[in-house]
């Protein structure tokens, strides 16, 4: 397995010769573009259609039960089972500054295939496609860039997946519970902007 890790590393990390726009295109991927996360959750609990507010809010808190249970899950992971960075072990070449900290799973990956997942499995399949291309892409880049291992995506593809499971877990047993608390607390915190009308109630 890490002779495959190794083998696709190879074969996706830029090297001296890449394209300096592929360079830059990929910093811009790996760095900010998982800003799309906090974004769209701001966006889908403060606006839209009166009628469809219930359905996004009730997105927007499976949404984050799963990522703070995939995140969690991964730095307990890369507790028990710590794994260099590339660049650290001396593979390959390093386009992006970053820590030497452990690699596996990726918090990137995790959080943004964790959040795809999420619309995929509680939205429309559209938008699970195209954030789903999204985290692909922020994937690739960090490879590319030299700070991660594939395997260090796989992984945290598969954190979704769990973080996912968990959040409707959560969401079955719970879900009355949580939406009720969430909008006691949204309403006391946002009572101006709401009686503004800049907000939804």
């Amino acid at each position: 397995m890490e002779q495959l890790n190794h083998l696709l590393f190879y074969w996706i990390n830029a090297t001296p010769q890449s394209p300096q726009f592929m360079i830059e295109l990929a910093t811009f991927v790996a760095r900010d573009l998982i800003a799309i996360v906090p974004i769209l959750i701001v966006l889908l609990w403060f606006w839209g259609v009166q009628e469809r507010m219930s359905s996004q809010r009730e997105l927007v808190s499976k949404t984050a039960i799963a990522l703070m249970f995939a995140m969690l899950t991964t730095k307990c992971i890369s507790m028990l089972f710590p794994h260099a960075r590339p660049f650290v072990d001396g593979f390959g070449y390093t386009f992006l500054q970053h820590a030497p900290d452990d690699s596996f799973p990726s918090d990137h990956g995790t959080a943004m295939f964790t959040f795809a997942l999420a619309f995929l499995l509680w939205h429309r399949t559209w938008s699970g496609v195209v954030l789903m291309g999204v985290a692909v892409a922020i994937a690739w880049s960090r490879i590319y860039l030299g700070i991660h291992w594939p395997l260090d995506m796989l992984g945290g593809l598969l954190v979704g997946m769990l973080g996912c499971l968990f959040g409707q877990l959560m969401w079955n047993y719970f879900g009355q519970h949580i939406s009720a608390l969430l909008e006691r607390v949204y309403r006391l915190c946002f009572s101006f902007p709401i009686r503004k009308g800049w907000i939804r109630d």
